[in-house]
């Protein structure tokens, strides 16, 4: 359900960034540069939009595209993860890629929910290998597979980037605290 809640704040925000641009298909770069991640203005203090930017997109396709990706590695996020660690992985993964963005790539203006969607399926991809026991090496493969696959000229791979490698770390982290709680409850349950 959360997956679905966050779909639907996406295009509550784009209907409402549609509306203010006057155009449901391509979103206005002035109201691009207010809600989404225009670099200069977060150096100067306009932080929220680090945050905003997660849910702003820059036109229908976009919209669509990331809302696809969120839904297949979404709904795999929330048979994986409590709600908290679901909105922690989205949170700081986006807010990952767009400090990544931040930092590397002063002069851009982006937006999208990509980081954030890259984190859960890194987190998703490596919780899985993890959780079983098995080599994190083909996940991780997979994962940068899937960043490169992504790379193009108007795509912010800065954000794909950051996000993922946040989304890799705390579901491994999860998938690791996890493994050792079972063990410990197991050999404790047997004496």
């Amino acid at each position: 359900m959360l997956t679905y809640a966050i779909i639907t704040l996406n295009i509550i925000v784009y209907a409402y960034i549609a509306m203010l641009s006057g155009n449901f298909t391509v979103i206005d770069y002035n109201v691009i540069c207010q809600y989404g991640q225009y670099n200069y203005s977060v150096l100067n203090g306009v932080y929220l939009q680090l945050f905003t930017a997660m849910f702003v997109h820059i036109d229908i396709v976009h919209l669509l595209g990331n809302m696809f990706f969120l839904l297949i590695f979404g709904l795999r996020a929330e048979e994986l993860f409590t709600i908290q660690e679901y909105i922690a992985i989205y949170l700081l993964s986006g807010l990952a890629g767009n400090l990544v963005t931040l930092l590397f790539g002063p002069y851009m203006v982006s937006a999208g929910a990509s980081g954030a969607i890259f984190g859960l399926f890194g987190a998703c991809t490596i919780y899985i290998r993890r959780a079983v026991g098995q080599s994190i090496i083909g996940a991780l493969l997979f994962s940068f597979f899937l960043l490169m696959m992504s790379s193009g000229g108007n795509v912010n791979n800065l954000a794909h980037l950051g996000g993922l490698v946040v989304g890799l770390l705390i579901g491994y982290a999860l998938a690791t605290k996890r493994k050792l709680k079972t063990v410990y409850e197991y050999s404790y349950s047997y004496p």
